[in-house]
């Protein structure tokens, strides 16, 4: 079967190499991206999650530089994700982010991040409850970008004033939710009922059970179903101890990764292709359909984006073996 190299819309970093690291050099992102390019990815947006404004500056100064004078970057990175600042900082919904940092959306935070970097950022995750999200959506798109909703505790009604604003995605979805929810009138419902909004899902095993991840998918319909990774410097890495942002975590045998101490996940060790696999394992979709979740999909959503700022995605074409292993050509 031959398909479109995958895109993977949230990855925080991958084979030893933390995407949020200030420091990060155009040597350390090559060996990311040539060890995503092993696991068919041919497309993604390094992701940076909430810090204060000053640290997420150097970040993304770092990451943009790191893309301008690497070999891959400009043939697998169009853009960024930026996941946060404007999340809700409310224990259970922040997550692992870090909800000291958590500010009110304000278009001129954005500006002052995104002035002189080379790349945009194309994907922006925001909590849509927090006071100027509504305005901030409208600004974000028509400035290029496509905004999610994620780390939120929308009720429907304000998810529903969302998606009217234009936000058209579900950041990981039934992950950053406290325990115990109301039964029904939750943020979850809330945005699997609301048909405007694509999910994104880590389908890991860990962060959603695989019976708990069929419903999901058939409440949102496969077509309006993207996989992500959320992956961490522990994927495509052994077990041990990694740097995250500001934090350390830890990658357990299990596979799953977590701040040291805690039960708290904080992102994942996940290959997107892995995650392809996982759910034609599990049956939750054909292998045509599990392929698209992770190529055609999350390439549609950013589309507008792209056309904004009149970048072409990589036209590199996988064959995939009877067993999905990807055969991918050099670059």
């Amino acid at each position: 079967m031959q398909t479109q190299g995958l895109t993977d819309l949230q990855v925080n970093g991958y084979a030893g190499i933390d995407f949020n690291d200030d420091t990060l050099t155009a040597e350390a992102l090559d060996h990311a991206l040539d060890a995503m390019r092993e696991a068919n990815v041919t497309t993604c947006l390094p992701t940076l999650i909430t810090a204060g404004e000053a640290t997420l500056k150097a970040r993304l100064t770092a990451l943009d530089t790191a893309v301008a004078n690497s070999r891959l970057g400009s043939v697998m990175v169009p853009g960024f994700h930026l996941e946060g600042p404007f999340l809700n900082p409310t224990p259970g919904y922040a997550g692992c982010h870090p909800p000291t940092a958590m500010i009110q959306p304000d278009p001129a935070v954005l500006v002052r991040l995104t002035k002189d970097l080379r790349r945009p950022i194309l994907l922006l995750t925001l909590a849509p409850e927090r006071q100027g999200a509504i305005p901030l959506i409208a600004w974000a798109r028509s400035n290029g970008m496509v905004v999610a909703m994620g780390h939120t505790a929308a009720d429907h009604t304000e998810t529903a004033k969302a998606a009217e604003a234009g936000v058209t995605l579900s950041t990981h979805l039934g992950n950053a939710l406290p325990q115990p929810q109301p039964k029904f009138l939750n943020p979850l419902m809330a945005q699997l009922a609301q048909d405007r909004l694509h999910a994104s899902f880590i389908a890991d095993g860990i962060h959603i059970p695989p019976e708990a991840l069929k419903v999901l998918i058939r409440a949102k319909t496969p077509h309006r179903a993207i996989l992500v990774t959320d992956a961490t410097a522990a994927a495509a890495a052994p077990p041990g101890l990694y740097r995250f942002a500001d934090m350390t975590i830890q990658h357990a045998p299990d596979g799953s990764v977590r701040v040291p101490g805690t039960t708290n996940l904080a992102g994942s060790a996940l290959r997107l292709d892995q995650a392809v696999r996982n759910l034609i394992a599990w049956n939750l979709t054909d292998p045509a359909t599990a392929l698209a979740m992770a190529s055609t999909h999350p390439n549609a959503l950013l589309a507008p984006a792209l056309a904004h700022h009149a970048i072409a995605l990589s036209d590199t074409t996988v064959t995939w073996t009877s067993s999905f292993q990807p055969r991918i050509s050099p670059r």
